[in-house]
Parts: C-alpha cells; structure tokens; sequence
C-alpha cells in the first residue's frame, strides 16, 4: 500500500528538518523533495539515500514546488508536508491512505489535526468525530490523490506565499470535492522553524518577506473568487487604516514599525495593480 504514495518534502534551506523527517520513514516509500533554494549542503546526505528523488527549483513559490513534484509522481497518491511537522510515521501514512480509499477518492484533499495549534489560531474542526469536512486544509500537510489534484489543475502558481491552498480547496468545493480533517491524525507543527535562519537581521528580513505576501495573496484570493470592485470594497478599509499607522510611526520614529506597514502597503497596492507576486529576501 505504501508503494502507492509518494511524500513530498517542500524545503527551503531546511535540509537538517529534512533528514530528521526522512530518518523517521521506511526506505520503501517514494520521498521527492523540492529544494526551493540553491543551498546544494543537501545533495551530498539525500544522493545516498536510494528512495529520494532531490529536484532543485527556483524559488517560485510553494504551490509552484508542488506542482513540479507531481510531473515526478507516478504513484496513485501524493501527500505534501513542510519539513516542520512532526510525527509523520509509516502508521501515519496508511491512515491516510486507507481514508481516502474509504471515502471513494471523492475528495480535494485530507489533512491532520495539529495538536499544538489552537483552534483560534487555526481554522480546525473539534475532536467530536474522526472526520470533519473544512473550507481548507492547511498546506503544511496535505494528502492528495493525483487524479482529483490533475483535474483542477494543481495550484495556481500566482500565489507565491499564502492562500494557496485555500485556493486549491476553494475551486475544488465548486465541483463538488470536499477537503477533509482527520482528527484521529494527530500531528505538530513548528509553525516557522523549518528554514535556517542565521541572524536576526535576516529573520526581520523574511518577516517582511511573509508579511508582504500575505496581504498580496489575500487581495489577489478575493480578486479571483469575488470580484475587484468587492474587493476593492472590502480591502480599503485596511488600506486607510495601513496608511494611518505608517503616518503614525514615521512621526513617533517607530522604523521597525513603519517599515513593516510600509511593505504591508506595498504588498497590498502591487496586488490591486496587478503585479505579480515575486518577492525574494535580497529586494528588500
């Protein structure tokens, strides 16, 4: 049963979370990991480990590492996992799996329930059923079969950071395929530890970088499904208020806070204009 899945690792300079992960599964379960990075450290510890296919990409985006790991997958089943969640075992894996066979392969996706996270903090059902359907699955864990993931066409690579797979579950619900938590699937996750980060400076730096992408993608999601002018409505609110406080800030020399509703601003007016969502670290 195992042989029919592949795990994807999406990594992004996470190779110590990575070989953590990889320890942890049987050396019978087809693992591909995307590297979204050009640190090559991790060639030299997975070239040796015979079930891992390393694909090295640029850095487009996490939907877009996705969907270049399916061109590669050739089981009936893929499950995706940011290399911080832990708990993934081989138990794990056919649960998964025998779920999605129980439910006729009629489904957008499944994910776990995250025991560390609260339920204010992420949208997940009570423990009250095995079973809950949810408007989306976190993208930290995502189990798909490949037929339904074909038919709606992956994930919509405009989206480089967040919403992605609110995206995904969203266009999915239209057709009629629901996503689903498995709360009898228990899992953590180290929200925000699976990149190496050497500095502090370099940690503010990808706060930015988050920051920025996820009011562009909450925007360009709004857009997508409802509309400009709804969204436009809806959104400009938030600009006035972003705007106050980047006023706010410059006259009290708060930069740290200024500068962090500066790329709010920013990321915001670039995804009412339209311009696409290509963001990296060194821009800033």
């Amino acid at each position: 049963m195992i042989k029919n899945l592949t795990v994807v690792l999406i990594s992004h300079k996470s190779k110590n979370k990575v070989l953590s992960f990889i320890e942890k599964l049987s050396d019978q379960i087809n693992i591909i990991v995307i590297e979204n990075s050009d640190d090559s450290s991790i060639k030299e510890d997975l070239n040796k480990i015979k079930n891992v296919k390393l694909i090295f990409s640029q850095n487009n985006g996490y939907g877009s590492a996705i969907n270049l790991a399916r061109k590669s997958i050739i089981t009936d089943y893929f499950i995706v996992f940011n290399p911080d969640v832990n708990g993934v075992n081989e138990n794990i894996l056919k649960k998964f799996i025998n779920i999605g066979k129980s439910l006729n392969d009629n489904y957008a996706c499944i994910g776990p329930r995250y025991i560390n996270i609260s339920k204010k903090t992420l949208n997940q059902s009570n423990e009250d059923k095995e079973i809950d359907t949810l408007p989306s699955i976190s993208g930290a864990s995502m189990f798909f079969n490949k037929k339904n993931f074909d038919l709606l066409n992956g994930f919509d690579e405009n989206f480089f950071l967040y919403f992605e797979e609110t995206d995904y579950c969203f266009r999915a619900k239209k057709i009629g395929l629901k996503s689903y938590q498995i709360n009898t699937i228990k899992l953590n996750h180290d929200v925000g530890t699976s990149t190496m980060i050497k500095n502090d400076e370099e940690r503010q730096k990808m706060n930015f970088l988050y920051n920025w992408h996820f009011i562009w993608s909450k925007f360009y999601f709004f857009k997508k499904h409802y509309g400009f002018l709804i969204s436009i409505i809806y959104f400009f609110p938030i600009l006035i208020r972003t705007q106050i406080k980047i006023i706010f800030f410059k006259i009290f020399s708060k930069n740290k806070n200024k500068k962090k509703y500066e790329i709010r601003y920013d990321g915001l007016i670039s995804s009412i204009k339209g311009i696409k969502a290509y963001k990296r670290i060194n821009n800033f």
